[in-house]
């Protein structure tokens, strides 16, 4: 069972997600899966993974998920780190030039 992070901690990264780095979430789901996606909200995450609801060209939303990269993990920074891996790779994957951390 993957590891459930406190109700705060989920909240303040969403927020932060969602407000901060909108368009990084559009970078992540369209690098991994989701290469039509037209827009993208951070919803959840846990220890496994990231969820975004994506919505596609036709105005439909779908929820997405992404695995983290370094695989399971338990801390708030872990978290952190693993959006920012995210990010690095699918502005790899996406032929962009990462800003800097």
């Amino acid at each position: 069972m993957p590891h459930a992070f406190d109700d705060s901690v989920v909240a303040a990264v969403l927020s932060h997600m969602n407000s901060d780095h909108i368009d990084d979430n559009l970078l992540i789901v369209r690098a991994f899966g989701r290469p039509d996606a037209v827009g993208a909200v951070m919803t959840g995450f846990d220890g496994d993974g990231g969820e975004w609801d994506v919505t596609g060209p036709d105005g439909a939303v779908h929820a997405h998920r992404v695995p983290w990269p370094h695989g399971p993990i338990s801390e708030r920074g872990e978290v952190r780190r693993e959006v920012v891996t995210l990010y690095d790779a699918a502005c790899t994957t996406l032929g962009l030039t990462p800003r800097p951390h």
